[in-house]
């Protein structure tokens, strides 16, 4: 059983290995000296700003970069100081106060090692990473949801920005990948002018969560013929062997002291995992992959095995589902969720609110849906977003329903053969050339070459 489930819900535009292009390099010990912070500065700079905490400085940082853990005092409501504060996690990676600095997310909790982002690969930049409200440590002591909305977050950004601005006075580019990609783009619309170019990776744009024949007509037509059916077939002899993969799952909670009270039961938590297979196999894998989909004639231990690897069976216990119940309340209220195709398993199925947002949310938490969220975010990017670059895999039903920019500087563009994990590194000769050359114009540099 697999318990590092995070990778199903988080893909970090971090994992930049094979690069096709020069990247520009960060600034060495003696490059920093020629500028205004250098050496042990950038420490007592740090220690200057007003309410930033150095929690500590760790090793491991590539040459020419120091990694600090820090931790900003936030308030709880940004529209009401009475409501208190809570310290935000952030971490910085530093090379230079001349050099671009880029405000990185994940949408959940940060990733507390040394890893660039692709574009503060190809900026040799610094790189900011903001922790997501009530992710991680960066949770109000009191725990009132109502304070998780995508307002609230994109103020957080704003005055992480404004704060270190007064030591990175540089250009300033946004980015992060999936739902650290929508939490890029939702900082833009309600702070337009903090950064001057954003790159979202992977990210979601569901506009009206009632209507998701996007996402059907993705699953119905992506890979082969072969492929797809290999997965309905998977999918049904799973649910008709349901007993055995249920006391199997029940087996592996008990030793690993974990139980089912949030989603129900073990066998609601297999047919949801179930429902998704599809949808996740596409995020992560490619027709080339239809060999390892078990047959009618597998074994359980094969089966249970190829859907704990495909969905994270890990992922629906108590113990891995309590740090993500912020990411489903934020489904439930504000983002949107997916209803998976369902019709090839008629008769199947027990459970018509399995994949449901409020599934995943305990009862104590409440949820109402705001349907004017996405469809506000989606008008500003298409009629007044600017310098936004959206890279996209075509192979990724995640954005089956994607942004659309309007003509003020931003792009749309999409990798042939990618999915979920997609970078720059992976868009055709020509597409690659275009970002690459938008993201530094935007940073005020000239193009590494492709």
């Amino acid at each position: 059983m697999h318990t590092w489930t995070r990778r199903r819900l988080l893909t970090s535009a971090a994992a930049t290995a094979g690069l096709a292009v020069t990247a520009a390099a960060p600034a060495t010990a003696a490059g920093r000296s020629r500028t205004r912070l250098g050496g042990d500065d950038i420490l007592t700079a740090l220690r200057a700003l007003p309410g930033l905490r150095v929690i500590e400085e760790r090793q491991g940082a590539e040459p020419g970069y120091r990694f600090f853990v820090l931790g900003l005092r936030q308030p709880a409501d940004h529209t009401n100081p009475a409501a208190g504060t809570f310290e935000q996690r952030l971490t910085l990676l530093h090379t230079s106060v001349d050099r671009p600095t880029v405000l990185f997310s994940t949408g959940y909790e940060a990733v507390l090692t040394p890893r660039r982002a692709e574009p503060t690969v190809l900026l040799g930049g610094n790189q900011l990473q903001v922790e997501h409200r009530f992710f991680g440590t960066s949770r109000p002591a009191n725990a009132d949801h109502s304070l998780l909305t995508i307002r609230q977050a994109a103020d957080d950004h704003h005055r992480v920005v404004r704060l270190f601005r007064r030591l990175y006075r540089g250009a300033w580019i946004s980015t992060g990948s999936s739902k650290g990609g929508m939490t890029s783009v939702y900082h833009r619309r309600f702070h337009p002018g903090d950064v001057d170019g954003t790159v979202a990776y992977s990210a979601p744009n569901n506009v009206d969560d009632r209507d998701d024949t996007a996402y059907a007509r993705f699953l119905e037509s992506v890979g082969s013929a072969e492929c797809r059916e290999a997965l309905r077939t998977v999918q049904r002899q799973a649910l008709l062997r349901r007993s055995d993969l249920v006391a199997r799952y029940e087996s592996w909670a008990a030793a690993n002291n974990t139980s089912f009270r949030i989603v129900g039961s073990a066998d609601k938590a297999l047919e949801i995992a179930v429902i998704r297979a599809p949808f996740m196999f596409w995020q992560r894998n490619t027709a080339a992959d239809r060999a390892a989909i078990p047959g009618s004639d597998c074994g359980a231990d094969e089966l249970y095995a190829w859907l704990d690897d495909i969905t994270g069976l890990a992922l629906y216990a108590d113990t891995a589902l309590q740090h993500y119940i912020t990411y489903f309340y934020q489904l439930g209220t504000q983002l949107g969720y997916v209803s998976f195709p369902t019709r090839h398993l008629s008769g199947l199925l027990r459970y018509p609110d399995a994949g449901e947002p409020r599934t995943f949310v305990p009862r104590d938490i409440p949820m109402r849906f705001d349907r004017e969220a996405m469809p506000d975010i989606d008008r500003w990017v298409h009629r007044h977003g600017s310098r936004l670059l959206f890279v996209n895999g075509a192979q990724d039903p995640s954005v089956a329903e994607p942004f659309r920019p309007g003509a003020r500087d931003a792009r749309l563009l999409w990798a042939p053969d990618a999915n979920h994990s997609t970078a720059i590194a992976e868009l055709s000769p020509a597409d690659r050339a275009e970002a690459i050359g938008m993201l530094t114009r935007w940073a005020g540099g000239t193009s590494p070459s492709a």
